[in-house]
């Protein structure tokens, strides 16, 4: 706060400080879009990194090069994938082209929804209190618990043997 009220002030005196002060307000997020009107974003889960540009289309989607028929063969990761676009009501709106690294299918999987839900944000601001409620903009940032010595894994102990 700019002013700062005296311990000798009085409850008469909070009237003067301004509410503007008081509680900021919400940011204003802006369009981000390339010279070909794409919008680009990164997401992450677990070792997988995914790069992803997003621009109006029939609703393609690519990833690595290939359809993503091909590349996630199990429908519940191309469902994963159709999730940002059925809670935005943007379903086969939009072509998205990402390239993804690292991790296994499900991983690789997450992270693309993770980075079609920030880009759509960064097409239209406006459908970021959508994403966010159903929790696409929130990093899953679980990751694999490291091997201690003496175990046998991260956790789980060798066989007891008495004799």
């Amino acid at each position: 706060m700019s002013e700062t009220l005296e311990r000798t002030g009085t409850l008469a005196d909070l009237k003067d400080v301004a509410p503007a002060t008081l509680a900021p307000e919400a940011p204003v997020y802006e369009v981000k879009r390339d010279a070909q009107g794409r919008s680009y974003a990164t997401g992450r889960r677990k070792e997988s990194v995914a790069r992803v540009w997003i621009k109006p289309g029939k609703g393609d989607i690519s990833v690595n090069g290939r359809p993503v028929g091909t590349y996630f063969a199990r429908p519940v990761l191309r469902m994963l994938l159709t999730q940002p676009f059925l809670v935005a009501d943007r379903y086969n709106q939009f072509d998205v082209v990402c390239t993804v690294t690292g991790g296994g299918l499900s991983g690789q999987a997450g992270a693309v929804r993770h980075g079609i839900s920030r880009a759509l944000t960064h097409y239209e601001p406006g459908l970021r209190s959508i994403l966010k409620a159903a929790g696409f903009l929130t990093r899953d940032s679980r990751q694999v618990e490291r091997k201690k010595y003496g175990k046998a894994k991260a956790r789980r102990s060798f066989q007891f043997s008495k004799r």
